[in-house]
């Protein structure tokens, strides 16, 4: 039986009202849909509105504007204009009135139209599972979507103003006097970062939430939210977060087919620029604002919240599955709540501040260390140490985004380093500087082939391993970190290190946009 699934996505809305329209049969099994079709002065007007949105191009474009006026000193003269451009815009936004009524009376004549807003509000009046459950068969703005959860209902509302708690990055101790001439001296710095981070910093660190990106990717998502909702009957919930922010979910529920899969919650955290139509949500299921790190811790934590108080899941049913940038949120879940069964990170990295250098040039070294530390600080491999379950790291061999140099220098890939500060904190007698001179030529291996050498090569016996481990676990039962190969040879240290690596990480053969198959998702290695 194929687990049921819970993903999560975040900052997105979708743009177009009521695009698609799912018929769903009495008994459920079967379910077939087809697109919304606007008659000829709704579609008309509609299009007229769609290039409205365009404005944002002005927005991102307008700092080089800006800059380039003041460059040819033109930037007084032209603010002198400004004064009947406005009427020209004021008149603009007269007709654009007059046409978005237009729009509303085309679709007031049409009948699909009408009925749809009849169970929207109705549902919003009376939100009771057969209402929800005829609301269901359409996909429309997600802000009139009616509330499903909300974090308030089992949290107080006093504790939502901060927000969930995150890891920070330890202060400098200083003298007062150091302390006073320092902030001085850094607070120009402070204030770049402050405006890169709250303008276009967000922006590339969190693509997916551009308008333009999702205008353009709107076919491929309503496909795929097609697909979710015909085949695997999903049902979207709109979660909101402790912060306000509004939460879109996707929950397909396999307790009905019975099995012992069936009975466990695999929670998807999309990375960069990922949607859940299309995203890696489809693995297991097969086998409104721009946001800041604590936007989507909050949001993960509500999705939490949801699925133990409103899905009756228990937290050690709960299995975390990220891609990517996703494996912040995910790292943040397992050391949040330290009972969920286990961690799955894919194609993920250890710590953004190594991949926020590398874009940038070597001049603006301290200012991008201080706005990624101050505002953009996803420390993956902090979070994951602080975490006592199982965890599975998969590796992409041709992964061109989280490697430091490029995708065929595989040794800078930071997914690297995150299995060795893995490894280096759970079994820090074992990974000396011996076992990881051996862990990182087995990372460095080039092919399947050269890695089952490599391992090889050692004479690494699994069982001999596992009794080790097995011995030390029965005899102590201790969290980690764990003393085990303190009074080893280097010979069964080496093995050790060898065997661990490769439990805790699988390499797949493909560049980081790649879905990985049903057929490469596997639980987390067990002792």
């Amino acid at each position: 039986n194929v687990l049921h699934c819970l993903c999560v996505m975040n900052h997105r809305q979708n743009r177009m009202f009521c695009l698609l329209w799912w018929d769903l049969s009495i008994d459920h099994l079967h379910l077939t849909g087809w697109n919304y079709q606007p008659r000829g002065l709704e579609r008309h007007t509609d299009s007229i509105l769609g290039w409205v949105t365009l404005w944002s191009l002005s927005y991102y474009s307008s700092p080089l504007l800006l800059c380039y006026l003041y460059r040819k000193g033109r930037l007084i003269h032209e603010f002198s204009k400004l004064v009947p451009v406005s009427q020209y815009v004021g008149t603009v936004l007269v007709c654009l009135l007059g046409v978005a009524c237009l729009r509303g009376w085309g679709r007031f004549r049409n009948t699909d139209y009408v009925q749809f807003i009849t169970i929207l509000e109705e549902t919003k009046k009376n939100h009771t599972p057969a209402n929800k459950k005829k609301l269901r068969c359409y996909d429309f703005d997600f802000s009139h979507w009616p509330l499903d959860f909300s974090w308030t209902e089992v949290s107080s509302p006093k504790l939502s103003k901060a927000g969930v708690s995150l890891l920070r990055p330890e202060p400098r101790l200083r003298g007062a006097a150091d302390s006073v001439l320092h902030s001085v001296r850094t607070l120009p710095c402070h204030i770049i970062s402050f405006v890169i981070a709250h303008t276009f910093g967000r922006r590339m660190l969190y693509p997916g939430s551009v308008g333009l990106l999702q205008k353009a990717m709107r076919p491929m998502l309503q496909q795929g939210q097609a697909k979710l909702i015909e085949e695997f009957d999903g049902q979207r919930n709109k979660l909101v977060a402790c912060d306000g922010n509004e939460i879109d979910t996707m929950f397909v529920d396999r307790r009905r087919d019975g099995g012992q899969n069936g009975q466990t919650l695999v929670i998807c955290c999309e990375g960069n620029a990922g949607f859940y139509e299309v995203g890696c949500m489809n693995t297991p299921l097969e086998g409104k604002e721009f946001p800041f790190p604590q936007n989507e811790a909050n949001a993960m934590d509500v999705v939490i919240q949801f699925a133990v108080h409103k899905l009756g899941f228990s937290l050690s049913d709960i299995v975390i599955y990220a891609w990517s940038i996703g494996g912040f949120t995910a790292s943040w879940a397992v050391m949040s709540y330290p009972e969920i069964q286990s961690l799955v990170l894919d194609a993920s990295f250890d710590d953004l501040l190594p991949l926020a250098l590398k874009v940038m040039p070597d001049s603006w070294r301290p200012l991008v260390q201080h706005t990624v530390r101050q505002y953009m600080n996803l420390n993956n491999a902090a979070q994951v140490l602080k975490y006592q379950g199982p965890v599975l790291l998969i590796r992409r061999t041709r992964d061109e985004i989280i490697t430091t140099t490029g995708p065929e220098d595989i040794m800078s890939n930071r997914g690297n380093d995150l299995l060795l500060k893995l490894l280096q904190f759970r079994y820090p007698k074992i990974m000396t500087d011996e076992g990881i001179r051996v862990v990182r030529q087995w990372l460095g291996a080039s092919s399947p082939l050269e890695e089952a050498s490599v391992y090889s090569g050692y004479e690494v016996d699994d069982d001999w391993c596992v009794s080790v481990l097995q011995s030390y676990q029965a005899d102590r039962d201790v969290s980690f970190p764990w003393s085990v190969g303190e009074d080893m040879t280097l010979e069964g240290r080496r093995q050790l290190a060898l065997f661990l690596a490769r439990k805790y990480m699988r390499n797949f053969e493909a560049t980081h946009c790649t879905p990985l198959p049903a057929i490469e998702f596997h639980p987390p290695w067990r002792l």
